[in-house]
């Protein structure tokens, strides 16, 4: 169901996370975020840091917002991102100790090694349950504080399940099964208080998993299909659903030397029941838009990335333009969303840089929308008007 990007030709939002304000020194810890906002402290902060997430993307222009990922707790390579999730969910201990290193790149003296080894790892010990995610109530603090809709988006069941050992669970199958009924329920009491966008980040569809000794165990991209559309079932009924496809974003830090094709596993992504995929686009130089022209059902939306979240590089306009018209080659401007390849808050990235990027993501569409004989997206931070530097006679 179209919500969040009905009615607009070629919408614009990031994926999720910002940069949190240097201000912004709380941290959730081990406390359900209901209980957080008790603190006063906490409850300034976090709703403080939400309204200058929403204001810097609303004087960007963009059409779709986020929360910034405000509850995301600071930790090394944005680990939170797994961890808020495992630490609130029933079913696992209070414990955490060390786990294992499986970094794409483990040698040691790598930032990436240095992202792995200061993980700790939950147990789970008992059945897998919602526990006290409440994502629901983070949306409305968000959602009250704009007339734009805002998109909340979750870390995926495998993600949460294979980050955790496991006492209980015979499977791997069965404990991301778990993870994913738990995830679902959450979702369906987001849905139901009105969020126009939920975002599911990211079916790892592309990314090669171990294969188990037993094959009935087997975690390759067929099943991780069964896992998404278990985890958003029904939904879609109510709201506009987004997969979140990237390439990894610890430490702010590629995880390929070079980048790679999404073209062999776009037949699995075109299966997820989802109304928009995004790609990381940017960074690679567009080089799938054929693929997904071709590779994407037409029923679906594709939001291709513009802006790459791995530099402090801010992209001119034109680079974003062109990037849009090289797309419209092969994807129709009704089914084209434009969005950021990845968040840009994990680590490494100011406020300033990421507000920029988003203005520029902003004034690129909007050249095209001008060609295209389309309305443009306001941009205040880029009107005349009220620059602070006299203009050039």
């Amino acid at each position: 169901m179209y919500k969040a990007t009905a009615g607009i030709t070629l919408p614009t939002g990031i994926i999720g996370s910002l940069p949190r304000p240097t201000w912004y020194n709380q941290n959730l810890g081990r406390r359900s975020f209901i209980e957080a906002l008790v603190n006063s402290a906490y409850r300034e902060q976090y709703g403080d840091a939400v309204s200058c997430f929403l204001r810097d993307q609303e004087t960007a222009g963009l059409d779709i917002l986020t929360d910034g990922d405000a509850h995301f707790d600071v930790e090394v390579g944005g680990h939170s991102w797994v961890s808020y999730p495992a630490g609130r969910m029933s079913g696992y201990e209070n414990e955490y100790r060390p786990g294992p290193v499986t970094s794409v790149n483990q040698s040691r003296g790598h930032i990436l090694h240095d992202g792995q080894e200061s993980r700790l790892s939950p147990t789970i010990v008992g059945p897998v349950g919602r526990g006290e995610l409440q994502y629901t109530p983070m949306w409305k603090v968000a959602q009250r504080l704009t007339a734009r809709p805002v998109k909340f988006g979750t870390i995926t069941a495998e993600f949460i399940a294979l980050a955790a050992k496991d006492k209980h669970y015979k499977s791997r199958r069965d404990r991301i099964m778990a993870v994913s009924d738990a995830l679902n329920a959450e979702l369906h009491e987001l849905a139901d208080a009105g969020c126009a966008a939920i975002q599911l980040e990211e079916p790892a569809l592309h990314i090669p998993r171990p294969q188990a000794s037993d094959p009935k165990d087997d975690i390759g991209p067929e099943f991780m299909v069964q896992v998404f559309n278990n985890t958003v079932r029904g939904l879609r009924a109510k709201t506009e659903v987004w997969c979140h496809s990237c390439w990894g974003n610890p430490c702010q830090q590629r995880l390929t030397p070079k980048p790679t094709s999404y073209a062999p596993f776009l037949k699995y992504y075109d299966q997820c029941d989802c109304d928009v995929i995004t790609f990381e686009t940017a960074h690679s130089g567009g080089m799938d838009l054929e693929a997904y022209g071709k590779g994407i059902s037409k029923e679906k939306k594709v939001a291709i990335g513009v802006i790459d979240h791995h530099t402090l590089q801010v992209e001119r306009p034109e680079e974003v333009a062109d990037l849009i018209r090289r797309a419209l080659k092969h994807i129709p401007a009704e089914r084209l969303v434009i969005t950021s390849d990845c968040g840009m808050g994990r680590e490494g990235m100011g406020r300033r840089h990421a507000h920029y990027k988003m203005v520029a993501m902003v004034l690129g569409t909007n050249m095209v929308r001008r060609e295209l004989g389309l309305p443009e997206a306001q941009c205040l931070v880029a009107d005349p008007r009220f620059s602070l530097a006299e203009e050039p006679r």
